[in-house]
């Protein structure tokens, strides 16, 4: 970023490069709706350049990307006053997911996977927020912490806490 902040455009050709996968996927689990996590990653990618002038490494990038991302969202929900719904051809997306694997398997993980969304669409934003930070962007929970603007310990309760509601409800 420092080298994209003096000018070096291949440095941040390298930056979207190496963040843009695992950004667009955060922001598509969180909204489930693919044009408006398209949107929002072009705004989110958009603030970066335009911040790239008073960036200080005061956190790794890829910290401080995802806090544009958590705040960005944050307004999103403001200006809904609501978490959507899931598309109502979730179902269909789904099944039309290539994949090799025999008919059975395929329509076990379907609905696996289906309760496993239901569940996750079942527990509060926060705690939604952590596990898809954690599990899908592979991040620490300083990191979350860092992105979501609350301490550690809160984080490891709010992982702790969906954990426990997600492996009680996907036992029922």
């Amino acid at each position: 970023m420092l080298a994209y902040a003096r000018g070096d455009g291949d440095a941040f050709a390298e930056l979207y490069a190496r963040h843009r996968t695992r950004l667009f996927h955060y922001l598509l689990g969180q909204l489930r709706d693919r044009s408006l996590a398209e949107e929002l990653f072009q705004d989110i990618w958009h603030k970066v350049i335009n911040a790239r002038g008073s960036w200080q490494p005061e956190a790794a990038f890829a910290t401080w990307l995802f806090r544009i991302a958590h705040n960005r969202l944050n307004d999103h929900w403001r200006a809904a006053k609501h978490r959507p719904a899931a598309p109502a051809d979730a179902d269909e997306r789904t099944a039309r997911l290539a994949d090799v694997r025999t008919p059975e398997l395929l329509a076990d993980e379907h609905i696996r996977r289906q309760q496993l969304q239901q569940a996750l669409a079942e527990l509060p934003t926060e705690q939604q927020e952590v596990v898809i930070l954690r599990l899908e962007q592979e991040l620490s929970l300083e990191e979350i912490g860092q992105i979501t603007g609350v301490g550690r310990e809160t984080v490891k309760s709010r992982l702790r806490y969906a954990m426990d509601k997600l492996r009680a409800r996907l036992n029922e």
